[in-house]
């Protein structure tokens, strides 16, 4: 009778709801290792952007194109398409190398690369050098997607989003001084003729002082990776039990105990072979990060080329100082909105939502190329053309959030830590094809667009179907990440 009674009694005080689950507290991010970082990946971009200002100029100096102006979309897109074919063959092999050797040793390969080559770049002057420079790049380039796989080990699920935030940071400042550092120091003599004026070797190699500078960059990175950088590989792989890594001062970059439980699994420890990687949700990750790639390559390779073609040829008839800058300010304020607005959002509306809506955003980016043409051919550089660049720029940095998401879900779909290097190789493999594609294809059709004015819109409807490609892909992406459904 007394136990009926002590039922009754608890059915009675027991809610009809669940208390609310507490939101977990965010880890705070181990800052050394993640400045680290960060400031490595300003190496790829900075290399990759500082030629956009005056490669089309650096075509039409050495040549290949005869003369002919409708031909320089083609040969830009071809330069930059060899790069990711080069890099396509290696990418994988060297993530998967991380998983069992670190990532440093990959990582300082692939800054010694991208070091090395841009200064052979910079000294060639004939379209095979150009083409032997970019594709030693390119293969030596494996830590693209090692430094990814970084992030990761030093996060856990309460803090990824605010490291992703922190991605494009790195990626605009990079994307940002590159072109301005191309548009300054590329033709130095004709630029400062009071400084340069008398230099013949930079009258001989006109290319070399922009090359020089990420050249360099590079340089530096690889010493502070060689003196400072940490990886975690001992650790996830079970050769150590402390709770993050020592750095050389004896600082402590402490995991999360969730990440710390996690990691003494067994399983957890060794890297899978690569059959049992190829899983539904990799495949679906690496596809949607794929499909964004195609897209984002061709917006980067159409805009600059854009601006520099002439007005009666379809474009905007910017130089290249003017090009880098207007590049160089957006990326700035593209690198400040990721940092203050993404984690937030992300809280907010998850990665599906963010995703799908700024993939969307991509239709009116590409509609707004023709409209600056025809309204610069009645106003010229009117007022309304720059609120119309600007705009575009602003749905760029929506479009831009998506980048965050990706990683977001390609974290979450690695089987076990100890393979997420290697997942992240089989995504930047999908990723480095379809830049190889991306360029020669978008720059191409961008030719054939000004050269026969029956197919003027041609590569804006390309540039379309590339968005809806996207837009069927991230439909295939849970509206929560995989590791929250298991």
């Amino acid at each position: 009778m007394r136990t009926i009674t002590s039922q009754q009694q608890l059915d009675e005080e027991t809610p009809l709801l669940p208390p609310p689950q507490q939101k977990k507290a965010r880890t705070p991010l181990p800052w050394r290792q993640f400045s680290i970082i960060l400031f490595l990946q300003l190496a790829e971009p900075l290399t990759s952007q500082v030629i956009a200002p005056f490669a089309p100029q650096l075509i039409r100096d050495i040549g290949i194109t005869n003369g002919d102006e409708t031909s320089v979309g083609y040969y830009v897109g071809l330069m930059y398409s060899l790069f990711f074919a080069s890099q396509a063959l290696t990418v994988l092999h060297w993530s998967r190398i991380s998983d069992h050797i670190g990532r440093k040793p990959v990582i300082l390969i692939g800054l010694f690369g991208l070091s090395f080559s841009m200064y052979c770049f910079g000294l060639s002057r004939t379209f095979s050098g150009l083409v032997l420079s970019r594709a030693l790049n390119g293969a030596l380039n494996g830590s693209v997607g090692v430094v990814k796989s970084m992030m990761v080990d030093i996060t856990d699920s309460t803090n990824l989003a605010q490291a992703y935030a922190y991605m494009p940071l790195a990626w605009s400042a990079g994307g940002s001084i590159g072109p301005l550092v191309g548009g300054l120091l590329s033709r130095p003599v004709e630029q400062f003729p009071n400084v340069f004026g008398h230099s013949q070797f930079l009258k001989t190699y006109p290319y070399f002082l922009a090359c020089a500078v990420p050249a360099t960059f590079s340089a530096l990175a690889w010493l502070m990776t060689f003196l400072f950088l940490v990886t975690l590989v001992r650790f996830l792989r079970g050769k150590d039990t402390t709770p993050g890594p020592v750095t050389p001062t004896g600082s402590t970059d402490s995991l999360s105990t969730e990440d710390a439980a996690r990691c003494t699994n067994d399983d957890d420890f060794k890297p899978l072979p690569l059959r049992s990687l190829l899983i539904p949700r990799v495949i679906i990750a690496a596809g949607n990060y794929t499909a964004l790639s195609l897209l984002d390559i061709a917006f980067r390779d159409v805009q600059p080329l854009f601006f520099a073609t002439p007005l009666e040829f379809g474009g905007l008839g910017l130089d290249p100082p003017r090009i880098g800058n207007i590049l160089a300010i957006y990326g700035v304020i593209n690198g400040l909105f990721q940092i203050l607005f993404f984690a937030d959002l992300h809280d907010r509306f998850g990665s599906k939502i963010i995703y799908s809506a700024a993939m969307a955003a991509g239709i009116p980016i590409v509609i707004a190329f023709p409209i600056l043409n025809a309204v610069a051919r009645v106003q010229g550089l009117s007022i309304t053309v720059w609120a119309i660049v600007g705009l575009q720029f602003a749905l760029l940095m929506l479009l831009n959030l998506v980048y965050a998401c990706i990683f977001i879900y390609i974290a979450a779909a690695s089987p076990n830590p100890a393979s997420f290097g290697a997942t992240s190789g089989i995504a930047q493999l999908g990723v480095s094809i379809v830049r190889a594609i991306g360029p020669a294809s978008a720059t191409s059709t961008f030719s054939l667009s000004i050269k026969d004015p029956r197919h003027a819109w041609m590569v804006y409807y390309y540039m379309i179907a590339l968005v809806c490609i996207g837009i069927f892909a991230s439909l295939f992406l849970p509206r929560q990440s995989w590791k929250n459904q298991r």
